[in-house]
């Protein structure tokens, strides 16, 4: 969770293009979609990109936008297309991210999905994953572009945080460098090829591999009524019962900082959702998130039919986090989604030999978003991040 927060190994099953299209980006030997039962059928072959399409026969020339195109994808009205965004070499490697883009049969909103800023959250990446085939070109009525995974890198050598190569954090760097170190040049890319093209975007996090987080959304205040309501309405869309109200953004759009950030200072109403934690993928996690983005689409008459807002949501005014002043062991006394009271026992820290060094205690009361999920402890390590529950309706 490294929006303010954040094994088993899973191999990624990306449709890709011919074999050198995602050099780096493709997970996964590539294969070509087939009709199979439970599917509609698809004709797979090269689209105007080097990504590979699914094609829905007959629904060309209907509206002045008959092509789609991110990265290497291109998909004409109706089709669903693979493809990558190149991130050029520069002080160090290059390579690529993967994108799939869904050009619905009418016309509409460009909505986005992108997940794995961090790669080893991997419920997050496993939803967006499951869009890829959830989202049906002949239902849609707009575009949807999909990213499953920014943070190649550290998806590929089990890295949690940051991205391997440089050493940053893959969602601090927004809107990117194209002269700096692989993660500024790959946040430039997404942010020319993502957040420039959509009119709507959500970013998926979850817990890290230590991270134990309960499932929550952010909702970010621009000060732009017309789009910080529609933002609203979003994220109550989406459907997570607890929402952190972003409110200390930076306002510049030369120094967003975060994926979703830029999006919102750029005028595009969009938010942050997490679900998962700690490693393994519970089926549950992803579908909190799949089903959300889902309900979005529909709030947005991007897909037939609504899903009902969530009817209670509890507001999150501000995020503390309790962090360790010494390495040591960490023992937690709480479970993620505990309510805490200022001052509360939320674990204790001994040395290497069960000396007890410190009690950790809460700073302020509230819930537990999330409690550090592994011993290990270094100084400067979150151990807990603590949701203090606003007592102001939004």
């Amino acid at each position: 969770m490294k929006t303010a927060v954040r094994v088993a190994s899973i191999g990624l099953l990306l449709a890709t293009g011919p074999a050198d299209s995602l050099r780096r980006g493709c997970l996964g030997p590539p294969r070509l979609y087939a009709a199979e039962a439970g599917h509609d059928e698809l004709n797979a072959h090269p689209s105007a990109g080097s990504g590979w399409s699914e094609h829905i026969e007959g629904l060309e020339g209907q509206d002045p936008r008959p092509t789609f195109t991110v990265g290497t994808a291109t998909a004409r009205r109706g089709q669903k297309a693979y493809g990558a965004l190149k991130v050029p070499a520069g002080s160090d490697a290059g390579y690529d991210i993967p994108v799939v883009v869904v050009h619905g049969a009418k016309p509409g909103p460009v909505f986005a999905v992108v997940s794995g800023a961090h790669g080893t959250e991997y419920a997050s990446i496993v939803a967006v994953e499951q869009l890829i085939d959830a989202v049906k070109p002949a239902e849609l009525s707009g575009t949807v572009i999909l990213v499953p995974i920014v943070n190649v890198p550290s998806f590929e050598r089990l890295v949690p945080h940051v991205n391997p190569t440089d050493d940053k954090s893959m969602n601090r760097f927004y809107p990117g460098n194209p002269k700096g170190t692989q993660t500024d040049r790959a946040s430039y890319v997404m942010t020319k090829e993502v957040v420039d093209r959509c009119d709507h975007l959500i970013d998926l996090h979850g817990g890290d591999l230590d991270e134990n987080l309960r499932p929550y959304s952010y909702w970010t205040v621009t000060g732009n009524k017309p789009q910080d309501e529609s933002s609203k309405a979003m994220v109550l869309a989406f459907g997570l019962d607890h929402i952190i109200v972003s409110a200390d953004r930076p306002r510049d759009p030369a120094a967003s900082r975060y994926l979703e950030n830029t999006a919102s200072t750029r005028g595009k109403p969009s938010i942050t959702a997490e679900a998962g934690r700690s490693g393994p993928v519970v089926a549950g996690d992803v579908k909190v998130l799949v089903d959300g983005c889902m309900n979005v689409m529909r709030h947005l008459k991007m897909l037939p039919g609504a899903g009902a807002p969530v009817a209670r949501p509890i507001w999150v005014e501000k995020v503390v986090s309790v962090t360790a002043d010494r390495e040591g062991v960490f023992h937690p006394a709480v479970d993620r989604d505990a309510h805490v009271v200022k001052g509360a026992k939320l674990g204790f820290v001994t040395d290497y030999l069960n000396r007890p060094l410190q009690d950790v205690v809460a700073t302020e009361s509230g819930v537990i978003l999330f409690i550090r999920a592994v011993p290990s402890l270094r100084k400067g390590d979150t151990m807990a991040s603590i949701g203090v529950v606003s007592t102001q309706p939004k």
